[in-house]
């Protein structure tokens, strides 16, 4: 569907058509200044310079198609990985147990990695699902002020099942702060951050989060990963829809290009914002989520009473995704890598 182009004819056309351009500028200048013939040279510069602005901007909107064709073809390539993986996993499972005679414990086993390609499938098709949503029209809907130290220690504890990590690889240190915003939007946000910091961070991962409120009011959770870090031009790409560098056929870590996209869509949407460092306490990349919320006991809310109940309050949202009913069953949300 979508063929990588490469981006070495429109550079190399770029670069003759425009010197040429501007050279014929010059030269008409020049020659109708020496003439002196002022209105033929007033309407040559403007036509002129409408043909080099229109040749420019031209050339760049070709760029960028080539650019995102490319990682368009990348992701395919991935969603195809993605899919196929967990597909030929369950079937030798599935093989396995109607070709032998296993035991108890290895029919258990089995199913357990079955559940797991099916819960792998499941986080795909429902990250799919939410970038098809994220440009929709604000709709009514119902939030959550969500304690945020529940829904970070449950989105670790999925990390650390799914890598099967020690517990001091991630350690979490936080206050009791309230957020407002769907709490599945929260856990999508951090389990995405959370798997890329334990993917990208080495043969022995470690992991810091850190949850607190800042003077200006906000809640501000940083997560630090020790892996080799993000390089400076790289830390605004990443966040594009798709981006991933290098090529997909031969990338070792999994992934498709959405997860920071939709990182970045839903804290957005929180009216909140995410910045990455190159550098944090340990040796790689920190991100760094602002969200607007405050202390539970700054609001009456006792710090040892536990989460606090669901407090609703109507607002408006950028995403048919919150359409959703507040009585509807929410599904566990598996990070899509990215």
């Amino acid at each position: 569907m979508f063929q990588r182009s490469s981006l070495a004819w429109p550079i190399v056309l770029a670069s003759v058509l425009v010197p040429l351009i501007v050279a014929l500028l010059v030269m008409w200048v020049v020659d109708q200044t020496q003439s002196q013939r002022w209105v033929l040279l007033v309407i040559g510069v403007i036509v002129i310079t409408v043909i080099l602005f229109g040749v420019v901007a031209y050339f760049y909107w070709t760029i960028r198609e080539v650019r995102l064709n490319i990682r368009q073809a990348n992701f395919l390539d991935a969603v195809t990985h993605e899919l196929k993986s967990p597909i030929a996993s369950m079937k030798l499972c599935l093989q396995t147990l109607d070709l032998r005679t296993v035991t108890a414990e290895q029919q258990r086993e089995l199913h357990r990695f079955m559940l797991e390609d099916i819960q792998r499938l499941d986080g795909l098709i429902d990250h799919m699902l939410t970038i098809a949503r994220l440009g929709a029209e604000p709709t009514i809907s119902q939030v959550e002020i969500v304690f945020l130290p529940t829904v970070l220690q449950r989105c670790i504890d999925e990390v650390r099942r799914r890598y099967d990590l020690d517990a001091e690889r991630i350690t979490l240190t936080c206050e009791d702060c309230l957020v407002p915003g769907r709490e599945r939007d929260l856990e999508m946000v951090f389990l995405n951050l959370l798997d890329n910091a334990v993917k990208y961070g080495g043969k022995e991962p470690r992991v810091i989060v850190e949850c607190k409120r800042t003077p200006r009011g906000r809640i501000q959770t940083r997560i630090s990963d020790s892996g080799s870090g993000i390089s400076f031009d790289l830390r605004r790409k990443i966040f594009q829809r798709f981006y991933r560098g290098g090529s997909e056929l031969e990338r070792t870590t999994k992934g498709t290009g959405l997860g920071l996209h939709i990182v970045k869509s839903l804290v957005g949407r929180m009216r909140g914002k995410v910045i990455v460092h190159g550098r944090g306490p340990l040796s790689g990349a920190t991100f760094e989520v602002d969200l607007p919320g405050h202390i539970a006991t700054e609001r009456g809310t006792p710090p040892d009473a536990g989460p606090p109940p669901a407090n609703r309050v109507d607002t408006t949202e950028t995403s048919s995704d919150t359409m959703e009913p507040d009585s509807a069953p929410v599904s566990p949300v598996t990070p899509l890598p990215g």
